[in-house]
């Protein structure tokens, strides 16, 4: 009992803290902070300014370990005001996500250090980065598009050695790249584009990047090799025509650091005095004609052997330069340097070179050619069809299962669809039956039964290269490709499953038990569905056209945030099925016309989707008079007139809508559904100009509050019904 007691006493004053979970005291004080700096809005529910339990009362957008706070995500809730300047305090967040809201002009010092995902993107942001935002070594993902940030990057990315994804676009800023971009060493994905960024690029030539997009700068210079068979995308800048100088003789190799071959007659940013360099040419000159010497030597005695070898088979042939490919040589010949090759090991690398282009370029070309997937897109074109020295030796098609999506057999998709039972039908389209599936394990997923239609003939492989574009399209408001089935001649799509269906639904199959949506939750689909329009178009390189944009293919989750279904498969649609979309409504006129889809006709579409939210009204509906059948015709004389727009909206709203939001979400449409194709918006300035409308709506409290409670209700609603 002695030794109990003690036991007992320390159990009784250190056990209720952990067991009731309360917060880490400068944790609450962080959030508080923030919650004032806020002014304390309405939609953080269960936040108090008078301290409390985050952890133990469920605040909003607020996720716990323990007593520690570890994630605060609260984006496109309308919030506005600051986030406090005690975020440094909260040192077990790693994600942080405030984006699309209206938090004042300059980013705080004070962030988070200790954070992997950082998402401070469309917030109204001006100013420039702060410095604080270099200690954040675990820093994995940094989102500051959208914003007004201007000025010279800062030279700060020296420590960010595990950032993998950088979005910087849509901002203002000027001046070359930091040369600390080199260090860079995780980054993976690099969203540049909509700046005014100038110099060169080839800071990022030896990162190991798989996105790239710098499009609408002021760059100059060359694209360097090493970034050409990534996904990039580079109009709008001013670049150098023609191929790229070689560099100087003597000029050292590249080094790791990230600094790739400076153009002829610059100076590299790592040179040192003028003694140094004239020096360096010196002994350069002197190696240059050894060089010289040796690569005519080499190409003689390539010559004669290609003579020699000329008589052998072409099996023979490819055996030799197999057995050949044991010398080293550089993996990637098509960027091989002579010189830098000749420098490492002359008489050997030289010879191999020579060989590897006059006998057998195929042999080495292959790896290149197969591991190097072109970016998602939604035609056949790909690499192949651009190198001429590999078509005769890849096979057109050479696809294995996409690495991002799981390959299910029929069998399991049988069981978990309970044959395709009519019961677990959830949705039928152009292209093919959608199915609800739940698995053994609960996972609940969505599968699309592609019509035998659909291939039009095409093989299984030609399936399968439509799943490894599809799997690659990441984006929150694209519907994410789980998996597929290509089996016995059947061909399934298994998507992730989005409990509220879809759009339309929520607009034109309203019962009794059904809530309406509210309009904060019509403009939150609009900004989703436009974001996820302008990574297809602007991202993605070459831009996918979706061709198909619709309400019904817009899918809600539990929070109403909008995903984008059915996109990179647009070669599925047959021609019947796309005439019948021509009367669907949401056709562009040109369509109609040429039938040829662009993302401009994508553009249009969102117009009428948007046309939808504001009116609940169908595009096309028989069942209305005829001046009224076509929601287009009927809706674009008044978008202009407040009165008439005022007459327009969706009864459902009760009028509990901002007037000014109201406007302005008028005017994106009239630019959407502009009958020229040219001028209709590209879906960042929509997204921008949807990003403005969030941020310069003034509702009252009254308003505010009322549509608040609303979609709780529809939430809880929806959550019953499903």
């Amino acid at each position: 009992m002695a030794v109990l007691a003690p036991l007992l006493f320390i159990f009784l004053v250190l056990g209720p803290s952990s067991i009731n979970g309360d917060t880490d005291p400068s944790d609450v004080s962080a959030l508080v902070a923030m919650y004032q700096s806020l002014n304390s809005p309405a939609q953080l529910t269960k936040w108090s300014s008078n301290g409390g339990d985050p952890c133990g009362e469920n605040w909003k957008g607020v996720t716990c370990s323990g007593s520690r706070v570890t994630e605060i995500k609260l984006p496109s809730l309308g919030l506005s005001g600051g986030i406090g300047f005690q975020l440094s305090s909260l040192t077990s967040l790693t994600e942080f996500d405030v984006s699309n809201n209206y938090l004042g002009n300059q980013i705080p010092y004070s962030l988070p250090p200790n954070v992997q995902r950082l998402n401070l993107a469309g917030c109204g942001y001006s100013g420039t980065l702060p410095y604080s935002i270099s200690q954040m070594h675990s820093l994995e993902y940094l989102n500051v598009a959208h914003n007004q940030i201007s000025g010279q990057l800062p030279d700060m990315f020296g420590q960010l050695s595990s950032l993998s994804i950088l979005d910087l676009s849509s901002n203002s800023f000027t001046g070359d790249l930091p040369e600390s971009f080199s260090l860079l060493s995780s980054a993976n994905d690099m969203y540049l584009q909509n700046n005014q960024f100038t110099g060169s690029i080839d800071v990022l030539a030896n990162l190991p990047l798989k996105t790239l997009n710098i499009a609408n700068n002021k760059f100059t210079g060359w694209v360097p090799s090493q970034l050409r068979n990534i996904n990039l995308q580079d109009g709008g800048n001013s670049w150098n025509s023609g191929p790229a100088p070689p560099p100087p003789p003597g000029t050292p190799p590249v080094p790791s650091g990230g600094q790739s071959r400076q153009p002829s007659g610059s100076v590299p940013s790592s040179g040192g005095s003028t003694g140094g360099k004239k020096k360096s040419g010196v002994s350069g000159g002197a190696i240059a004609g050894i060089v010289i010497s040796v690569l005519i030597v080499g190409a003689f005695i390539a010559f004669i052997l290609l003579k020699r070898r000329s008589k052998k088979s072409k099996t023979d042939i490819e055996k030799t330069d197999h057995h050949q490919s044991v010398i080293p040589i550089p993996p990637q010949p098509d960027s091989v340097d002579p010189i830098d090759s000749v420098q490492d090991s002359a008489m050997v690398d030289t010879k191999a070179v020579q060989d590897s282009a006059m006998v057998n370029t195929k042999t080495f070309e292959m790896p290149p050619v197969i591991n190097l997937k072109p970016p998602p897109i939604t035609h056949t074109k790909s690499f192949d069809d651009n190198d001429s020295t590999s078509k005769p030796t890849v096979p057109k098609k050479v696809h294995v299962a996409p690495p991002d999506a799981t390959s299910y057999s029929i069998a399991d998709l049988q069981i978990a669809t309970d044959s395709f039972s009519p019961d677990n039908l959830i949705g039928e389209g152009s292209i093919g039956r959608v199915f609800r599936a739940q698995f053994e394990d609960g996972k609940v997923v969505a599968v699309k039964k592609i019509k035998s239609t659909a291939l039009h003939g095409q093989l299984s492989e030609d399936f399968l290269e439509i799943v490894s574009d599809v799997s690659r399209l990441r984006h929150p408001n694209v519907t994410e490709l789980v998996g597929y089935c290509s089996e016995h001649g059947q061909h399934l799509l298994v998507y992730e499953f989005l409990k509220n269906g879809s759009l339309y639904d929520f607009l034109h199959l309203l019962d009794e038990y059904s809530k309406p949506l509210i309009w904060n939750s019509r403009v939150k689909i609009a900004l989703g569905t436009a974001r996820a329009l302008e990574y297809l178009h602007e991202v993605c390189s070459p831009s996918v056209v979706h061709k198909n944009i619709k309400s019904a293919n817009i899918l809600l989750d539990s929070e109403l945030n909008p995903h984008l279904s059915d996109c990179g498969l647009a070669r599925l649609v047959s021609d019947t099925d796309q005439d019948e979309n021509v009367g669907s409504g949401y056709s562009a006129p040109e369509v109609s016309m040429s039938g040829q889809y662009t993302i401009k006709s994508d553009v249009y579409g969102f117009g009428v989707t948007m046309l939808e939210l504001l009116t609940g009204r169908k595009p096309f509906d028989s069942s209305r008079t005829r001046a009224e059948q076509s929601l287009v015709q009927w809706a674009t004389p008044q978008l202009h007139d407040i009165d008439a727009l005022a007459k327009m909206v969706d009864p459902a709203l009760k009028g509990l809508y901002p007037v000014k939001s109201l406007s302005r979400f008028a005017d994106v449409i009239a630019l959407c559904v502009q009958p020229e194709p040219e001028f209709r918006p590209p879906m960042s300035e929509v997204v921008q100009a949807l990003v403005r409308l969030v941020q310069r709506a003034n509702m009252s409290k009254r308003t505010v509050s009322i549509e608040q409670g609303s979609y709780v209700r529809t939430s809880n609603q929806d959550s019953r019904e499903s």
